[in-house]
């Protein structure tokens, strides 16, 4: 039951694929970026023991002490485990290569697929107020993928304008289904955007007029471009937002930043 003296919390938003390569963490990084640029508070939750979100937010390894590995497993402070980054508004969880062992941990817990649900949702939390958490999932359905939907409103998902990118569709929407049948009723699809998109490929505006024939309204207006400061800017330790705000990825990520809060005001209504 809600507690009625508690503020209302921030949206969480999980960015799933289970294909990798498809500009998840990429989305993640630059859509909490340009969230924040807007005067959003955005916390990034790096559940993909790759630790990829944490290092394009300037965190390097020697700065996490304190990860998600800790947030799931074991009675941690808030304040050890969230780090600012060096864009305003935006902070992040980090993770290391210990998370992959967390889906073994977890499974003899019988909270196991609720464990960053209640751990998102602890009082301590109300503090920072986040509008926002973005969680970066890892490029599977495990665990890690199911607790971060139980956690999640909705389920954000990056679907790479290539050949057979629907393909992998059905199984991550399968999952989504069951989650919602067993743990989180009310988990919606916040939508599907498409990146690496090139308008001088005919594939691309195929594979977005296949997405949109079968997917309809759930695909973003907004397309991300192939770009190549958009794919530069990991390497520098920030978004493409920080690193070049005037390109085509940071423009399309503020369309998208702009779109996604667009969205979750009609929701609201």
């Amino acid at each position: 039951m809600s507690d009625p003296t508690r503020p209302p919390g921030p949206k969480i938003i999980a960015i799933a694929n289970q294909k990798g390569g498809v500009g998840k963490t990429t989305t993640t990084i630059n859509l909490g970026a340009a969230l924040a640029e807007q005067g959003a508070k955005v916390l990034v939750v790096d559940l993909d023991p790759q630790g990829n979100a944490s290092t394009g937010l300037g965190i390097d390894a020697d700065s996490r002490e304190y990860t998600t590995y800790e947030l799931l497993l074991e009675e941690i402070d808030l304040d050890d485990v969230v780090q600012a980054t060096e864009t305003q508004n935006l902070s992040i969880i980090p993770a290391t290569v210990d998370l992959s062992s967390a889906d073994m941990e977890l499974i003899s817990n019988e909270k196991r697929s609720f464990m960053l649900h209640d751990a998102l949702r602890q009082r301590a939390m109300d503090t920072y107020e986040f509008d926002y958490i973005l969680i970066d999932c890892p490029p599977s359905l495990n665990l890690l993928t199911v607790n971060a939907m139980v956690a999640a409103h909705s389920v954000l998902v990056p679907l790479q304008s290539e050949f057979f990118a629907l393909e992998g569709l059905s199984q991550l929407m399968l999952t989504i289904r069951e989650v919602r049948q067993t743990a989180n009723p009310n988990l919606r699809i916040e939508g599907i955007v498409l990146t690496m998109f090139d308008m001088r490929n005919n594939l691309s505006s195929l594979v977005e007029q296949d997405a949109r024939d079968n997917l309809g309204e759930l695909v973003f207006q907004t397309r991300i471009p192939r770009n190549v400061r958009v794919s530069e800017a990991p390497s520098y330790a920030m978004p493409v937002l920080s690193y070049d705000p005037a390109s085509k990825g940071a423009d399309a990520y503020r369309a998208l930043a702009r779109e996604l809060m667009q969205n979750q005001a009609r929701v609201a209504a």
